[in-house]
């Protein structure tokens, strides 16, 4: 199961192209209300989410992924849950995957130290020890994958579908949206 947890605030691009794509792959995804079962994005757009964030049940986790959006990373800096499911998800060897701002609060748990890793221009100084690729976007070492911005939502997805289903099956999600 791959749980994107959604905060108050957070960047609807950078959660709805990676829950899309992923589905597309045949992936069983579930959306995680960390302040709530409806939780609006950073413009306003309400997201009815599949279950909160004491639902969720971290034994058939495979990937957890944090989308961006201050107000979003804010409030999962502030869920003492959603900290515990990032945390158990590291420690655990799951995939841990962050986009935009997302990548700052895996730095503060110690997740990025020494990986390589990008995040939102102007982000960087909240990135710990991580070795830093900038222009890059989308990172993956090992079970850690960062993605920039919302303009890199896709290839952040895709990178999270080649991650658990193979560069073959991104690469037909990819032709199936017409990827150019």
């Amino acid at each position: 199961m791959v749980y994107v947890l959604l905060g108050t605030g957070f960047e609807e691009v950078e959660a709805i192209a990676p829950i899309d794509l992923l589905r597309r792959a045949g992936i069983p995804v579930c959306t995680v209300g960390v302040t709530g079962k409806t939780v609006a994005g950073s413009h306003g757009i309400p997201v009815v989410a599949d279950i909160e964030i004491g639902q969720m049940d971290l034994t058939d986790l495979e990937m957890i992924v944090l989308p961006g959006g201050l107000g979003g990373v804010a409030s999962a800096r502030a869920s003492e849950p959603a900290l515990e499911a990032l945390r158990f998800a590291w420690e655990n060897d799951r995939y841990v995957a962050a986009i935009c701002a997302g990548p700052t609060v895996l730095a503060d748990l110690g997740i990025t130290d020494g990986k390589a890793a990008t995040c939102y221009p102007g982000c960087e100084t909240g990135m710990g020890n991580a070795r830093m690729q900038p222009g890059q976007a989308v990172v993956r070492e090992g079970k850690l994958i960062t993605g920039t911005s919302a303009g890199c939502a896709i290839p952040f997805a895709l990178a999270l579908i080649e991650a658990l289903k193979g560069k073959e099956t991104a690469k037909t999600v990819a032709d199936q949206i017409v990827i150019r």
